[in-house]
């Protein structure tokens, strides 16, 4: 058994979610008053849903409702898309079924709240593929920080420099090198070109240019 454990992150990575949450943003957000456009979206990319509505509050101020309930509305229309209409990223089911097959400790650290992360698992079919499920909602600070990293190596038993790490977003990458992890980067078409990738030990365009061998090849020369 190869001594390593594997942390995936979700939005963006196992689940096709960004879109979905660029369009629960606009619609929401809109409803505020706020001057939302689909290009700025990627500006709050791996924050906590509470982050995602203070930073827009802090631009666009309004009032009448408060930031907690607008971040409760966030989450459920999200959920409501992932349910209706989620797709997960290509090779995605498929890499975490490999990992179980090959018995490596497994663990989810997203920026998500955990009625989200039950949606996302349930319409993938994978509520039973991780060993450990941590939401960074309930760490005290979130990604770029390591602490959901730190936290899911605790929770599984092993050393965070024995742990690898899947994302697709640069405040996500920071939080694992952060933790002294290992980090596969799968970035999206328009952002593969962003230099601050670099600081990845493997960028990849798709996860399913990942197989057994592969990823058996890069746990144990990293060893």
């Amino acid at each position: 058994m190869l001594d390593a454990a594997v942390i995936f992150d979700m939005d963006g990575l196992l689940i096709d979610s960004e879109p979905l949450w660029w369009r629960a943003e606009l619609e929401v957000f809109k409803d505020l008053g706020v001057p939302l456009q689909e290009s700025m979206c990627n500006q709050t990319m791996g924050l906590r849903t509470s982050e995602v509505v203070s930073y827009w509050y802090a631009q666009f101020p309004w009032t009448g409702t408060s930031q907690s309930t607008v971040a409760e509305r966030l989450v459920s229309r999200v959920s409501e898309l992932v349910v209706t209409v989620g797709q997960p990223m290509p090779g995605a089911i498929e890499v975490v079924q490999l990992c179980r097959q090959m018995h490596l400790p497994l663990a989810l650290a997203t920026s998500s709240p955990m009625s989200l992360i039950e949606s996302v698992l349930n319409k993938l079919g994978l509520q039973d593929a991780f060993d450990a499920i941590n939401s960074a909602q309930i760490e005290e600070y979130g990604k770029p920080h390591p602490a959901v990293y730190l936290t899911s190596a605790h929770r599984l038993g092993v050393h965070p420099t024995k742990c690898v790490a899947f994302e697709d977003s640069i405040r996500g990458i920071i939080s694992a090198k952060a933790a002294s992890m290992r980090c596969i980067a799968v970035p999206a078409a328009e952002e593969r070109e962003d230099p601050r990738f670099a600081i990845a030990d493997v960028k990849l365009d798709s996860l399913e240019q990942i197989d057994e061998s592969w990823l058996k090849k890069f746990l144990i020369n990293e060893q």
